[in-house]
């Protein structure tokens, strides 16, 4: 036990090393806390993000926290991930590729009895990582334009608490305290004819943000579920320096100025989805989130935020005719997701559209897996002062099972 522990605590210490030096760049993450990250556990990025109804039974479903009422007795659930991912960006006149590894999440769930479960997860909320030369934009109510040249870094984390817990053998319901912490670096320069402004900022985030969730049984094959995540506010203070450079005369505003800023809201989301399976092999799931950015009643110079929705399916696929062949205990996934995106630039969409393939590999003699994904998606499009992302992503997520707690029936 003690080498087990010792073990674990090292595998964690590197992990969250990776964690802290993880990147993403996109333009779209100039936006708000930047580009809302995508870390789904297990299979869950094979199969569209999708799986709101599956139960935590063979790894962690981090998308309902009612899904741990099912985490297996006397077992010790890890999981840890990372991505690759190869972007071209693609503008009207021009097109830039860029590759990155990214950290995705680690996290660890456990019965507390046998019909309750516990979690605890540390993954990225927001990346905005982003570099921007010279983008032409028009001055309001004027026919004269002005050229803003920025570059950020930084981006918010999650540090999720979950406990879910079973009614007899049909309904669960599960309830996840998220503390969401980070700051975002944001350097802007502003030239307006032969004058520049530059805008130099760093802003702390933290707040704290509730969700609840529910999977009911309808029988032994079919799972309706439900999500709610409360709105909230993420309280944020600033560091601000500010210059101007007029006919080589350097000119001093502000010089680190610490003051508070606006808060930033996050909305009300509501998700529903179902699991189906088939046979006994074949499994179906499907989810819709509605995420109700209108009424934060939030707006970007550059942008508006708008409502969201979000569509997304998933197959697995697993033979299990025979469980001595490891072939026959390899899952298959594929899936497919749809958002229309919350920003709206010139009065367009930046809508994300993906498709993705997986497999799960098992791990002998354990009940542990390896999960691989592919995906390639399309966010945003070609227009004016649009640009549009390709990006080719692979999953890789380790979903560590152990058995802990149990007597040694043979010394």
């Amino acid at each position: 036990m003690k080498n087990t522990i010792a073990f674990l605590s090292c595998f964690i210490l590197m992990s969250l090393t990776s964690f802290s030096q993880s990147i993403s760049s996109s333009p779209y993450s100039l936006y708000g806390l930047g580009s809302l990250y995508d870390s789904d556990f297990g299979s869950i990025p094979s199969i569209g993000s999708s799986g709101t109804a599956l139960p935590s039974s063979v790894f962690i479903n981090n998308l309902n926290p009612a899904s741990l009422a099912y985490l297996p007795l006397n077992h010790f659930m890890l999981d840890i991930g990372g991505k690759a991912i190869a972007t071209t960006y693609e503008s009207g006149s021009r097109s830039e590729k860029r590759n990155n590894f990214q950290f995705s999440h680690i996290a660890f769930a456990f019965p507390v009895t046998k019909k309750s479960g516990f979690s605890v997860a540390l993954r990225p909320y927001s990346s905005a990582t982003f570099k921007i030369s010279n983008l032409k934009l028009p001055i309001t109510d004027s026919q004269e334009y002005y050229y803003l040249t920025a570059a950020g870094s930084g981006g918010l984390n999650n540090f999720d608490f979950s406990y879910g817990y079973r009614f007899g053998k049909k309904l669960a319901i599960g309830a996840t305290a998220t503390l969401l912490f980070g700051n975002i670096s944001d350097d802007r320069a502003y030239l307006i004819s032969n004058s520049v402004t530059s805008i130099s900022k760093k802003t702390d985030y933290n707040g704290v943000r509730a969700t609840l969730g529910t999977q009911y049984k309808i029988d032994s094959t079919f799972t309706i579920a439900s999500t709610f995540k409360a709105p909230t506010r993420v309280n944020a203070a600033k560091v601000q320096t500010v210059q101007t450079i007029t006919n080589d005369v350097v000119t001093t505003v502000e010089s680190d100025v610490a003051s508070d800023t606006d808060d930033y809201y996050i909305p009300l989301e509501i998700g529903i989805g179902i699991s189906k399976r088939f046979k006994n092999n074949l499994n179906l799931t499907m989810d819709y989130e509605k995420s109700l950015w209108n009424s934060t009643n939030q707006s970007e110079l550059y942008g508006n935020f708008v409502n969201q929705d979000r569509f997304a399916l998933g197959f697995t696929y697993s033979a299990k005719k025979n469980i001595r062949r490891y072939s026959d205990r390899i899952q298959y996934s594929a899936g497919a997701n749809f958002d229309t995106g919350y920003l709206e630039v010139d009065g367009k969409r930046i809508n994300n559209a993906s498709i993705s393939f997986g497999l799960s590999l098992p791990i002998d003699n354990t009940f542990s897996a390896l999960n691989i994904s592919y995906s390639y998606a399309q966010k945003g499009k070609i227009s004016d002062n649009l640009i549009k992302e390709n990006y080719h992503k692979i999953s890789l997520n380790l979903s560590l099972d152990g058995i802990w707690f149990v007597k040694r029936k043979f010394e």
